[in-house]
């Protein structure tokens, strides 16, 4: 186990500093306990780093922080304060946040990622996501998120991995729309997937979406994109149509947009698009346990790759 402390209490004072440390292509699990507090670094786990475990103190209490953007960092890909490149990385009770401002409607290049994913076979346990536009770079790769905090306000959920969100509570931060306004000025999700080939998609199952303002579940980001909701509560921050096809009618046969046995007054599903589906028990089936990334492959019990 590797410890790091702000104040120098333990083996390092920075995150990628214990990174650095950890041992190339080593098969054993690396903890890094990393003790209360802001660390406002820019940290990056390449793939010759596999097997890492960031165990905060609570997602409330232990943070990393940095503000890139897609300007300042050359590109949004780029723009993650924390980028984990590696496979079989594991992150517990931590907050991964980007503080650049939040943009204003038609900013170019103002996209902040809190975390890029793009290893495979990573698991986060009560972890914080903050940012606004693009907060979550869920790239490839399968994932796990449970018990997690993820706020934003455009595509804050974004990529083309194969990811299964369990009782997740996602905030939307998008300014508020006066009543009567039309208009929508937000995203939950924007799934990249782009051919019937890929194997990629989002399942959210026993979550909750809330917050401000008025936004989509997902918009295609790519023509295949996949994105599911399930025993999901949904405020009426949702607009009644849920979905868009990214202004791209030519999408709209190929998109797999599902809803399933969800509640709360946005998922009165009447006015929704007319390629979204409401999902019978064989359709919602594959996408309602943590199969639907194979986890039974790979995913390992909380408490196994604890201290």
């Amino acid at each position: 186990m590797i410890c790091v402390d702000r104040n120098g209490c333990c083996n390092f004072t920075t995150v990628q500093s214990a990174v650095d440390a950890v041992g190339v292509l080593s098969q054993k699990r690396t903890i890094i306990w990393i003790n209360n507090g802001i660390y406002f670094e820019k940290v990056i786990i390449p793939r010759t780093k596999p097997n890492i475990t960031f165990q905060g103190q609570g997602f409330q209490s232990t943070a990393i922080v940095w503000n890139d953007t897609a300007n300042s960092a050359h590109g949004t890909f780029y723009s993650g304060s924390v980028q984990v490149f590696a496979t079989n990385f594991v992150a517990k009770n931590i907050s991964f946040m980007n503080a650049a401002p939040m943009p204003r409607p038609g900013d170019v290049g103002a996209q902040a990622v809190a975390l890029r994913i793009a290893g495979d076979q990573a698991a986060f346990w009560g972890c914080g996501f903050f940012g606004a536009q693009d907060t979550l770079h869920d790239d490839r790769g399968r994932h796990y998120f449970k018990d997690c905090y993820i706020q934003g306000s455009i595509d804050f959920i974004f990529g083309n991995a194969r990811s299964f969100y369990e009782n997740c509570q996602l905030t939307s931060i998008a300014n508020p729309v006066p009543a009567g306004a039309r208009g929508i000025n937000g995203a939950v999700t924007a799934h990249g997937r782009s051919s019937k080939d890929e194997n990629s998609g989002f399942a959210f199952v026993n979550c909750t979406v809330g917050g401000t303002g008025r936004i989509w579940l997902g918009r295609a980001w790519r023509p295949f994109s996949t994105v599911v909701f399930a025993y999901t509560n949904m405020s009426d921050i949702i607009a009644p149509e849920g979905w868009n096809d990214f202004n791209d009618p030519t999408r709209d046969p190929t998109i797999f947009y599902g809803e399933y046995m969800c509640g709360g007054a946005g998922a009165n599903t009447t006015l929704r698009v007319p390629y979204a589906l409401r999902l019978n028990d064989n359709q919602a089936s594959p996408f309602l346990n943590v199969s639907f990334i194979d986890g039974d492959q790979w995913l390992q019990p909380f408490m196994s790759n604890s201290m």
